[in-house]
């Protein structure tokens, strides 16, 4: 009766997987959209402090890696699958009462996966979304490493809203 019980709990969690597919889509389209309406490197202003301006990243984050000779394509690619196969698995494992938990891992898979996409399709990443104050740029970025940011913040936000030595999401109710 108890297997019964915990395979009835775990794997609960695999209906949030429509929210990766959203977070892919949404990435994917505006990049698209991106692509066809600006200009590489050419800045749109849209407010103070924020443009629109097309840029590829052939590295990681803040363009870690862009200046490699290419082996850090199919490197973050194949990093990014390995990260989304633990990710989908940590998810299926999930209990019922840890939707937060679930909602952070699809944003996190979501914006791996639609980054993935652009390495393997185009062999950079396609980044548009530009802040800066003054003479000082924020690297520029997209939907994907939103969603992925926003995820990660979720999950450290937990670490400080569960009670010592507890599970996290465990304890509370949702």
């Amino acid at each position: 009766m108890e297997a019964t019980m915990t395979e009835q709990v775990a794997g609960s969690k695999l209906k949030w997987l429509w929210l990766a597919v959203l977070v892919i889509v949404l990435d994917l389209g505006t990049k698209a959209m991106a692509t066809a309406m600006l200009t590489y490197g050419d800045p749109v202003p849209v407010i103070p402090m924020f443009n629109l301006t097309l840029l590829h990243n052939t590295g990681a984050a803040f363009s870690f890696l862009a200046e490699a000779a290419g082996w850090q394509r199919w490197f973050f690619v194949t990093l990014a699958l390995v990260v989304s196969v633990v990710l989908i698995y940590w998810l299926k494992n999930l209990q019922r009462h840890e939707t937060w938990t679930a909602i952070a891992i699809v944003l996190i898979l979501g914006g791996a996966l639609g980054n993935v996409y652009d390495r393997v399709v185009h062999g950079y990443v396609v980044d548009f979304l530009h802040f800066y104050w003054q003479d000082w740029h924020f690297p520029a970025f997209n939907l994907a490493d939103t969603a992925i940011t926003i995820g990660a913040g979720m999950m450290i936000l937990d670490m400080f809203r569960k009670p010592a030595g507890s599970g996290g999401d465990a304890e509370r109710s949702e």
